[in-house]
């Protein structure tokens, strides 16, 4: 048998991938009505255990969000970014 039919093949592993953890739009607002927080941030969202503390985040735009907030997070969808600024808050990119 041939040795391309013998050794076993594998995939590609991209090493410069990185990986975030996605937070929603209905989520954030979820968090901002048990919290009362003007803001939102990874510490906040580190306290209320929606992130481990080595998880870069991404806001996803699922959900919609009413409160007038400034969120912080390492990325955003752009539908989230509109969602954000529509609702009256800023999005802040770390």
């Amino acid at each position: 048998m041939p040795l391309q039919r013998r050794v076993p093949k594998f995939g590609f592993k991209n090493i410069n991938r990185v990986e975030y953890k996605p937070i929603n739009l209905d989520t954030l607002q979820e968090l901002i009505q048990k919290t009362q927080a003007t803001a939102v941030d990874i510490d906040l969202l580190l306290e209320n255990g929606l992130v481990s503390k080595n998880d870069k985040v991404k806001i996803l735009s699922r959900g919609e969000l009413t409160s007038a907030v400034e969120v912080k997070a390492h990325a955003f969808s752009l539908k989230a970014t509109e969602a954000i600024e529509k609702a009256g808050g800023k999005a802040v990119k770390l």
